[in-house]
């Protein structure tokens, strides 16, 4: 599928899309570091900065306990990915003296931000970055020692893309870039457009 745009924007962001195939190798922590960094410049209210991400790479120890809180599903092709994230974010907006601590309203959307810019500095690296929501949320609570006030919002898998002669039959039909809707139908001058 060839991607193309109503109006010009910088190639990037259609370059950006979640393969399921990846190449099963390591990745320096160089690299990841560097879209963590990316990450950490992402924009939050009050500057907050609510979001955390716990991670493994494919060579290290934790890398079998961290395919595992995928779902079966995905941990079938995610495996062969270069590092594994697990994004949550604090749903406790820290006092600043003279405020309280109160409930953040805005922790998914900043956290949503971040991992955006992680994709987009992947990209820009030569790698794909692949959100997932089918993931085993309560074991990764338990196993990875999410306190109970940060929100887990979704696992990512980071590696180089390879053909998709190792998929099954489900996994190949998905593995193209998705096209968009309009900028019509998603933003609408002056009042909510209905169907």
């Amino acid at each position: 599928m060839t991607r193309s745009t109503q109006f010009d924007v910088d190639p990037i962001f259609v370059s950006r899309w979640s393969p399921r195939a990846f190449d099963p190798v390591s990745i320096p922590e160089e690299d990841v570091n560097r879209m963590l960094e990316a990450a950490r410049w992402a924009p939050s209210a009050y500057n907050i900065q609510p979001w955390r991400f716990v991670y493994a790479l494919r060579d290290d120890e934790n890398w079998e306990e961290f395919v595992s809180l995928l779902n079966p599903f995905n941990a079938g092709w995610a495996k062969d990915a270069s590092a594994l994230f697990f994004l949550v974010s604090d749903t406790i907006m820290p006092g600043d003296g003279d405020r309280p601590d109160m409930p953040a309203t805005t922790n998914s959307l900043d956290a949503g931000g971040a991992w955006v810019q992680l994709a987009l500095q992947a990209t820009q690296m030569g790698y794909h970055a692949h959100a997932m929501a089918g993931i085993e949320y309560d074991q990764i609570r338990e196993k990875l020692e999410i306190p109970e006030r940060f929100k887990i919002e979704a696992g990512i898998a980071v590696g180089t893309r390879i053909a998709d002669h190792a998929l099954d039959a489900e996994q190949k039909a998905a593995e193209v870039p998705s096209p968009r809707k309009a900028v019509e139908e998603i933003a609408y001058r002056g009042s909510f457009q209905h169907a």
